[in-house]
Parts: structure tokens; sequence; C-alpha cells
């Protein structure tokens, strides 16, 4: 059982096990970011219109529901936890949810389409809200040292990569190639992608184990109160700006590799992933050796800027170049993958020196009230300038059509390039003005490690 007590060191079979459920989810959110709008778009032919009105209501649901399942967990006093129990009985219901999305009955019009794919969108949400709210949640709670936290994120980004790979790469070998219609062998890997993706989550909830100080100790805060130390922290609300930036410079560029693999460059698009992955696992290897020498906030503006060179160039390229630029924008991306949740922690370490409870999961949850419609936000745009660039929809049970104008061509360049390469960018000027570092980052820690000895000696007079 992993269990984490005050500065505690974890064993590198600690950290996988920790790690197993970033596998899984990953596995099952590549598939969703990568294929949702070309399955939609490409495969049943639903207009442009619909996608962006399907994403509208989507990111409605995503600024309601993220802050109610955050106060929640908080609140929540069981002698099982406040995190681990959420994880456990979402699991099999997101990985059933995901499967649906892509099993759309067949003789459906274009409106049951889209009925189908906005309530299995807002279900598969639900699911996934729950168990990666509460998971992020847990990070800052099992140790606060800051090296122990970012080697646990850098062991859960290796094993994210790992199930992108397979959430990536399998549906790009299932899926009908040219001339091909059949989507069974798609659905078959679907399915099984979602299964192994429940069942990470349930290796990693039935192992874990949470600190009972912060559930039998800590009295939470209500609802009003909890939102109001939220508001008032300038280093969330600053964070926040700038995951705004990388929440939606993934997605667009995730969502459109294939369109850039199908009609730009003309070959797999399981290739284009691993060059993007390549750089990704190079970055992981040194990010947190940077952040022990010059900060964590500094070292994710440095690798935000090193994103968003190669992602500016992408649209005057062709060819072999736009390899070479997806493996260093890669490297660059691998800074908000492995830091954010670490400056997360720092928030909430923060947080809890005055307002004297561990609130992460409000923090988490309000954080995707503004980042998740990001992902709605480049889910209707991505849709929306293709079909004006003059996009060729191939009709249902059709070949996709790959000949496409050069207005189309140039559109996805500005999807996978301009677009995604100014949002890093923004994103490393915003956290000028994030606050935790230097002298005040070590006096909170110390604050913090004070208020949890305390915490912990009242545990063991309660018991």
């Amino acid at each position: 059982m992993i269990e984490s007590k005050i500065l505690q060191k974890f064993s590198r079979k600690e950290k996988i096990i920790w790690g197993i459920t970033s596998l899984g989810g990953a596995m099952i959110s590549g598939v969703y970011g990568a294929l949702l709008q070309y399955f939609y778009q490409v495969y049943l032919s639903l207009g442009a219109s619909w996608i962006g009105l399907a994403a509208i209501l989507y990111a409605i649901w995503n600024a309601i529901n993220d802050p109610l399942f955050g106060f929640w967990s908080d609140k929540t006093r069981s002698l099982k936890g406040r995190r681990i129990p959420f994880m456990k009985y979402s699991a099999p219901f997101l990985g059933l949810s995901f499967i649906l999305i892509w099993l759309v009955p067949t003789g459906f019009d274009e409106f049951g389409v889209f009925i189908w794919m906005l309530i299995m969108m807002l279900l598969y949400d639900t699911f996934y809200t729950i168990i990666f709210l509460v998971y992020s949640a847990l990070l800052p709670e099992l140790s606060e040292d800051e090296n122990e936290r970012g080697t646990l994120q850098s062991y859960a980004s290796v094993l994210q990569l790992v199930g992108m790979v397979l959430g990536l790469l399998l549906p790009g070998f299932l899926r009908p190639g040219e001339g091909q219609t059949s989507l069974i062998p798609l659905y078959i890997g679907i399915t099984i992608i979602g299964i192994i993706g429940a069942l990470c989550i349930l290796f990693t909830s039935y192992t874990v184990k949470e600190r009972p100080e912060f559930t039998q100790v800590d009295e939470p805060l209500g609802f009003i109160d909890s939102i109001k130390y939220t508001f008032k922290s300038k280093g969330f609300l600053i964070l926040t700006a700038a995951n705004f930036m990388s929440i939606f410079m993934q997605q667009i560029l995730i969502g459109q590799m294939f369109y850039l693999a199908d009609y730009v460059l003309r070959m797999p698009s399981e290739i284009l992933f691993i060059f993007v992955i390549l750089g990704l696992l190079a970055g992981i290897a040194v990010v947190n050796i940077v952040a022990g020498k010059i900060g964590v906030a500094k070292t994710n503006q440095l690798f935000l800027i090193i994103a968003c060179v190669p992602l500016f160039s992408i649209m005057v390229s062709d060819g072999i170049i736009i390899y070479i630029l997806l493996i260093i924008a890669g490297f660059g991306l691998s800074g908000p993958l492995v830091l954010t949740n670490v400056l997360y922690a720092q928030v909430a370490d923060e947080d809890e020196t005055k307002s004297g409870v561990r609130r992460e999961a409000a923090f988490f949850g309000v954080n995707a009230l503004f980042t998740k419609p990001a992902q709605s936000i480049a889910l209707g745009l991505g849709a929306w300038l293709l079909e004006i660039s003059g996009f060729i929809t191939p009709e249902i049970g059709q070949p996709i059509v790959l000949d496409q104008p050069d207005s189309v061509l140039f559109a996805i360049k500005i999807l996978i390039g301009l677009i995604p390469g100014i949002a890093v960018l923004l994103g490393a000027i915003i956290l000028i003005w994030y606050p935790l570092k230097g002298d005040y980052l070590k006096t909170i820690k110390e604050k913090t490690l004070e208020m949890h000895k305390e915490k912990e000696s009242k545990l063991r007079q309660l018991k």
C-alpha cells in the first residue's frame, strides 16, 4: 500500500503504481482528443455547425460540473477517504461511456448523430472529470516535498505518454485507410482501450492510501467561503490563465494531427505522433533537473517558449522539416505536462496557510471551470475553420477524400502551428506575474510543514 507521511520518499514501485492511472486515462483521452472531431466530421459527415453546437453545450456542462465535484470531494469526510472512492466507483462508467461515444447506431439522421454525440460526450466528461479531478488533488497530499511531487508527476507523465502512444497509434492502425470504409476494426480497438483504461484506474485506486488527517482533522469550508478563498489566490488566477493556454494548445494540436497526416503530409498518423512523443520523452527526462536549478515556474516558462518557436515555423514548412519541428515542440510541451500540477500544489500549500484546510479539489475544479472550455473552443474552431476553407466532407460510408484544396491545407497548418504557437507564447508571458517563487515560496513550505505536524498530532489524539 502506498501510504504517505510528511516528506516521505516513495520507491520506484510506488511511483509506477501512482502513474498507472495516468496510463489508463491517457489511453482513453488520447483517442478522444485526437479522433472525436475527425470521426464525426469525416466518417459520419456531421456538419461543423452541429459539432460547434455540441462543443458549446459541452463547455457549459464543464463549467458547472468541475467546481461542484471539487467541492464535493473536499467536503467528504468518509473513513474510506475523500479522493480514492470517487476514482474507484467512477472508473467502470468512464470506460463504458467512452466506448459508447463511437458506437453510434446506424440509421440516425444528422440530428440523431448530433444528439448521440452530445449525450455521450457529457457522460464521458462527467466520469473523466470526477476521476482526474480527485487524482490531481491527491498528488499534493501525498508529500510536501516538492522533489517528490515532481518525481511522482514525472512517472505519471511517462506512463501518460505510453498511454497516449497506445491511445493514438492503435486507432491510427485500425481506422479505415484510403479506399476502405469498414469501421469494425476501429470499434474493436476502442472497446479494448476503454476496458484496459478503466482497469488501470481501478488498480491505482485499490493500492493508494490517503492521509487521514486531511479528512478527519480538517473542518471543510462552506461553499461560499471556499469560493472566496479560491478567487483571493493571485497565484491560482495567474496559473489558471496560463493553463487555459496550455490546454487549448494541446487540444487543438492533437485534434488536427490526423488532418495533417492525411491531407498535408500524406503519411500514417502514427508516425507524426511518435515524433511528438519522442520530444516529450526527452523533455520529461530533464524538466525536473532544470526545475531544481531555476524553480518550477521559471522552468515552465522556459519550456513554453521553446515550444512556441517550432509551432510558428510549421506554418511555412513542408516535408521532413515538419517532423523535426514536431520533436522540438514536443520537448517544450513537456514543461506544462510535468509541472502544471506541481504549481497547483504550491497554490494549495499557500491557501492552506490562510484557510487552515487542504482544498486541492476546489482549486482543480475551479481551474477546470475556466480551462475545460478551451477544449470546446479548440473542437469548434477546428471544425469551423476547415469548413470555411473549403474542406470536402465525404459521404457516409464512402472513402475519405484525400485531395483537398490548397486553402484547406493552409488552414490545417494554421490550426496545428500558428494558433497553438500563439497560445503557448501567451501562457509563458502570463506566468511572469506568478507570485510563488523564491523566499516567499520557502516561507510557505515551512508554514505548511508545521501545520501538517500539528494535524498529525491531532489525529493521534483522536485515535
